[in-house]
């Protein structure tokens, strides 16, 4: 079969595998609200005490009689015509450490791609390769143990930018995106990598002499001027902020031309002048950039980003990682992307060894290429290089006080947060997957309990804890949120820190962990608690911002209602149904323990901030023999906190090794009235030779279910189209001489 190139993102294009199914994805179910309630107050039981649960129990109650089913059929109705709930694109908050996480992608082999910057061609060429099967709709479909998942988060991956509003944050993709910028030292360049049909227009080598050429550039200027002209840090302001400061900055035509580059480029990729001298280091640079002082000047890598697009980030050692903009897409669908683009290079590898071996991707070097050579027995024909400039340009900003102020303040706010910021690594060698399922738990499951009895060791206390739960196999399908802590969690905690016999404790995880199991199933089919209670609280906001204003001889009597302290010019709004005021709700949307599963042999290390200020961002991967876990937090004990973890782990191992061998211990052997010696279990004259006992490991794929991959609530992304001509920014910035490095 022919595959029609496409130009663009479409939905279905003809011919295309890439979007073939998304027709026959359900989409979300709006749960019963019974279940919904009933779930939700089985997530709290663990974390309240018996008098607020009560209350909150009667909350409950008191919407299911009155308020919660007449919004429950508004949600029904407002289901029909949507395919996913609300967004958080109303954050408002930096983006750096708040929502933006980072892969850490294992070194290249190839012994040339050690070095920083033919390790960022690889990865541009690749990643190439991997926009042009998107694009084409060749690229093969997710899936899961046969369930086709949605693929509508590809469209968002590339080519798109985060727009700050006064009201928020909108998404605005450029399906035609050819180009892509390049950071260095603060410093933006681009160049043209892509043709009308989404082919490259480079090879490897040709963008190597690109990224040459910028970094010998870049590498000019002086570090006063380095900073004065960051303009990359105004991406981590506060959203409102931020809005504020891009108006101003594209009230002038040549900053406006400038910003239209960055927003329509398919990717950013930061070329860092330092590298991390350990695991800690590693992480705090893929998550926020470093915090370097030089006479008082800023030369850390933290201004050398752009927070509200896809970046790449390649260290001055060669090591590469991604930070990706989480508002459109979720960790599965970049991890999808870079589990690729690793890939891709191994075959490239390969085939430089073997001319016959394959590659992942089918894109062919454009004919408008300088390199394009016709295939042998076709003559050459003359192709004019219509609107395709490969040459490295430099952005040259304008920048007049009130933006040089926004940059001061922005890189010392930002600079603040790092401070603040105590991001640790932990790569646990002991054992991994294969030991763990090989006393038959799940490792999700064996490994989220670790979490909770590392924090409970180190604070005495149980907190709310969330893990999400992937629901692409539903159309526009992002996560549900999974609360850890359930009874048989809080069971297995007392057990564990008690004198209860090693058997006793080891029965209570292996409840706990069928009950997590159990607890992720539910959740990947979108019946959790969180999503469906948020789409009625949105709902009654709604209500609520068009009602008209209650008299004082209109308030409701009932103390299960409680008004709501929020008011507009002074006049009063219905109040909000008790459950959303309660206790219980403002518990359940504080975790303090935010973690996420993101695992896969081409990534070394995944990590997030906090999202609370007095919790851990704690993201992990499971490998065959180990577990790297990377834990953020502000202020808080977060190496002692991943050492409380590292001797649970170990705990638990020695434990679980005392008892199957205990279990599987032979009672010594008898001699009978004959003389022969014989085993005490079968009776059977010894031979001399033992069989000792195998442990039945099982097939446990059944429990590792689609674990979570993002961390934060989805939802209706609002999208701008874009017309496929030229982009206006064509003749933007100077030209920079290859010959210059």
């Amino acid at each position: 079969m022919t595959m029609s190139p496409v130009t663009g993102f479409e939905e279905n294009p003809q011919e295309s595998r890439t979007f073939a199914r998304q027709g026959e994805l359900p989409k979300l179910p709006v749960p019963p609200l019974q279940e919904t309630c009933r779930r939700y107050l089985r997530a709290l039981e663990g974390l309240q005490d018996p008098k607020e649960h009560e209350e909150t129990k009667r909350a409950v109650d008191d919407f299911l009689q009155h308020d919660g089913p007449r919004v429950q059929e508004r949600l029904k109705e407002y289901a029909k015509g949507k395919a996913r709930y609300e967004s958080y694109l109303s954050h408002s908050d930096p983006v750096v450490l708040a929502l933006n996480p980072f892969f850490v992608l294992e070194n290249d082999p190839t012994p040339d791609r050690g070095q920083q910057l033919p390790r960022a061609a690889s990865l541009i060429v690749s990643s190439l390769g991997f926009i042009h099967d998107l694009r084409a709709g060749t690229l093969e479909p997710d899936h899961m143990r046969g369930t086709p998942l949605d693929m509508d988060q590809y469209t968002r991956l590339f080519g798109t930018a985060r727009i700050p509003t006064e009201k928020g944050c909108k998404m605005e993709p450029h399906g035609d995106s050819r180009h892509v910028v390049i950071l260095r030292r603060g410093q933006f360049y681009w160049f043209d990598v892509l043709d009308s049909e989404n082919r490259p227009v480079m090879t490897e080598r040709e963008i190597l002499r690109n990224l040459q050429a910028i970094v010998s550039d870049a590498d000019q200027m002086p570090i006063h001027e380095v900073a004065r002209n960051s303009i990359g840090v105004l991406s981590t302001e506060n959203r409102r902020i931020w809005s504020s400061l891009r108006r101003a900055l594209i009230s002038n035509k040549n900053n406006e031309s400038c910003l239209e580059v960055v927003d329509n480029a398919l990717f950013v990729v930061c070329l860092d002048d330092t590298a991390p001298e350990n695991l800690a280091d590693l992480c705090a640079n893929f998550l926020c950039g470093t915090y370097d002082l030089k006479n008082g000047v800023q030369v850390g890598t933290c201004t050398n980003r752009w927070y509200d697009k896809l970046q790449i980030i390649v260290c001055a050692d060669g090591a590469a990682g991604i930070n990706f903009e989480h508002t459109g897409v979720d960790g599965h669908t970049v991890l999808r992307f870079a589990a690729d683009i690793f890939t891709e290079g191994l075959m490239l590898l390969a085939r430089s060894i073997n001319p016959s071996a394959p590659t992942l991707f089918h894109a062919p070097l454009s004919p408008y290429a300088k390199s394009y050579k016709s295939p042998r027995g076709q003559a050459s024909q003359p192709f004019q290089a219509y609107h395709i400039d490969t040459a490295p340009k430099k952005l040259e900003w304008t920048l007049y006080p009130e933006l040089r102020a926004g940059i001061r303040f922005a890189e010392t706010r930002l600079s603040d947060l790092i401070c603040q910021n105590d991001c640790q690594a932990l790569e646990f060698k002991a054992y991994g997957k294969n030991f763990i399922t090989s006393h038959g738990f799940s490792p999700d499951a064996f490994v989220q309990m670790a979490f909770q009895a590392a924090y409970f060791g180190l604070y005495g206390r149980i907190e709310c804890t969330y893990e999400p739960a992937m629901t692409k196999a539903f159309l526009h399908g992002r996560t549900e949120a999974i609360r850890t802590v359930q009874p048989h969690t809080v069971e297995f905690l007392k057990s564990f820190f008690s004198e209860a016999p090693n058997a006793q404790k080891v029965a209570l995880l292996r409840k706990a962990c069928q009950g997590h199991v159990s607890l992720t199933k539910e959740c990947s089919k979108g019946l959790g608690q969180d999503r469906h209670l948020y789409a009625l609280y949105c709902l009654l906001q709604r209500e609520r911002e068009v009602a008209p204003v209650i008299d004082e001889d209109e308030r409701p009597t009932s103390p299960e209602s409680v008004t709501s302290s929020g008011s507009s010019a002074g006049r009063d709004r219905p109040p909000l149904p008790a459950i959303f005021t309660d206790n219980g709700w403002h518990i359940l949307n504080r975790s303090i323990l935010s973690t996420s599963n993101c695992g896969n042999p081409a990534l070394r290390l995944f990590g997030f901030g906090p999202v609370t200020a007095e919790g851990y961002g704690i993201g992990y991967i499971i490998k065959d023999e180990g577990i790297s876990i990377c834990a953020s937090s502000k202020h808080l004990q977060t190496r002692r906190f991943l050492d409380t973890l590292q001797s649970y782990l170990v705990d638990i191992q020695r434990i679980l090794i005392q008892l199957h061998l205990s279990a599987n211990q032979r009672p010594e052997p008898f001699v009978d009235h004959q003389g022969v010696l014989r085993d005490s279990k079968t009776g059977r004259p010894i031979n001399g030779h033992r069989h000792g006992n195998s442990i039945d490991v099982g097939s446990l794929d059944e429990d590792n279910m689609m674990m979570g991959y993002s961390f934060f609530d989805s939802g209706d992304i609002e999208m701008l189209g874009r017309k496929k001509n030229r982009p206006s920014f064509y003749n933007t910035g100077k030209i920079i001489p290859l010959a210059e490095y």
